[in-house]
């Protein structure tokens, strides 16, 4: 693994180095908590899971819980957003894997390939075979690249115009072509279907209008969302609000058009509208959302729904079968009904943890349920952001309303929440299992 073979001269990254790389290398083939994944949700749920236990007096072993993940990085998503704006170094938002896993969590640099749950084990992609008592999947989405015409090619030409925050190495590049674009016609894609945090697609278009204000290119450059969903946002309030604003500052949208080839010959994208007929739009700045979907490694497995998503209880975050009342799942592999943001992990975890735990102690669920909260920290600006918070129905649960007023504002203290605050939290707190949502650094009392 990389960390482990970098030269490290500090005592104690010697001694993670070590303990990771040990961790990695585990033979061990039988695991009390096997977690699939070591995105936002996997780490944070690790962690609770072996922090409940010991909590309760019946601490866990060290090594019980596993993770698998054969990835070298891991990366603060939302992060991105704020490096395309040119509010940070996207190196910033990245820490090498194997340094965030405690000791007594072990690690196997591996990825699940196929799931067995009526044996309780998987399969992973060296062919090894794994065993557990509970089972947590946390292994995210798929980005599909290639789901549209043209996208990998335009994102690997440099001068192409085309850019994406949706993954670390492309997201330095729309700083750059922001930056660039002195006139012309700029474009900003939002495809239709689930994607991660939908609100992101218009964050990068509101920071790059605002740039572009204050630096005198407004009336150079005209601005278009051409969007694949039918509305601002899926929250009534808040796409109300972000439309007004949208005409007030003259921008230009389309919705139910997606984004189907780019040609960066001709400068041209074709869209595909909701009755089925294309159209043609010319631009120069193109900052495209690429369709995504569930990993072909859960999508068909005896686990997943229809549509390719873990099929979990929406409230207790268990499988919905009860031969395979094992297993859970949370974040952007499950299939609950409420948007993919990192802000929805950090209240799924502890009710996925109290449950797993209360499962493994009694055999059944405990009262802790889930209630489909979820955020969209929406930047409108340098300076400004609207707090999106709402549950599922898409109805707002806010935070600060009774403190602050109607969140569907926006304000400065929101927005050094999402620059500041919101990524020391995640480093610092989350992803050791010490961060639970709304509820913040105190665990959540249910009742």
């Amino acid at each position: 693994m990389l960390l482990a073979c970098r030269r490290v001269t500090d005592p104690r990254a010697r001694q993670t180095v070590a303990l990771a790389r040990y961790a990695s290398t585990s033979t061990k083939e039988k695991f009390r908590v096997l977690v699939v994944g070591a995105g936002s949700g996997g780490l944070t749920v690790a962690n609770q899971i072996y922090n409940r236990f010991k909590a309760a007096g019946k601490p866990l072993n060290a090594g019980d819980v596993v993770v698998l993940d054969a990835a070298d990085y891991h990366y603060y998503q939302p992060g991105w957003t704020l490096v395309g704006s040119g509010l940070g170094s996207k190196t910033d938002f990245r820490r090498p894997l194997a340094s965030l896993f405690p000791p007594h969590i072990t690690h196997i640099a591996e990825n699940v390939k196929s799931f067995y749950p009526e044996s309780s084990s998987v399969t992973t992609t060296s062919g090894r075979t794994i065993s557990y008592d509970s089972l947590v999947v946390a292994a995210g989405l798929k980005i599909n690249w290639d789901g549209i015409a043209g996208l990998p090619q335009a994102l690997a030409d440099p001068s192409s115009g085309v850019s994406s925050i949706y993954s670390y190495d492309t997201c330095s590049k729309v700083q750059h072509d922001i930056d660039a674009l002195q006139s012309g016609n700029a474009i900003f894609t939002q495809p239709a279907g689930i994607i991660k945090c939908p609100g992101a697609p218009q964050k990068i278009m509101w920071m790059a209008w605002d740039k572009y204000q204050k630096s005198g290119r407004g009336n150079n450059i005209k601005i278009d969302f051409m969007n694949g969903m039918p509305s601002m946002f899926s929250v009534k309030k808040y796409s109300d609000a972000l439309n007004a604003l949208r005409i007030e500052r003259g921008i230009g949208a389309e919705f139910q058009h997606n984004l189907v080839s780019i040609d960066v010959a001709n400068r041209k994208a074709t869209f595909k509208k909701d009755d089925g007929s294309t159209v043609d739009r010319d631009f120069t700045l193109m900052h495209v959302v690429p369709p995504m979907g569930p990993l072909d490694f859960i999508k068909g497995s005896p686990i997943a729904d229809s549509a390719g998503w873990v099929e979990v209880d929406q409230a207790t975050l268990r499988h919905v079968k009860p031969e395979f009342g094992n297993i859970f799942a949370l974040g952007d592999c499950s299939s609950l009904p409420t948007s993919k943001t990192i802000a929805a992990i950090t209240s799924q975890a502890p009710v996925l943890t109290e449950n797993l735990f209360s499962v493994m102690d009694t055999g059944k669920v405990s009262s802790a349920t889930y209630d489909g909260y979820t955020s969209c920290p929406l930047l409108t600006g340098y300076g400004e952001l609207m707090l999106t918070e709402f549950k599922y129905g898409f109805v707002p649960k806010e935070s600060f309303a009774n403190y602050l007023g109607d969140q569907a504002k926006r304000r400065r203290l929101f927005y050094h929440f999402k620059k500041d605050l919101f990524p020391w939290v995640y480093w610092s707190r989350m992803v050791d299992g010490k961060w639970f949502g709304p509820s913040g650094p105190f665990r959540p009392k249910f009742v």
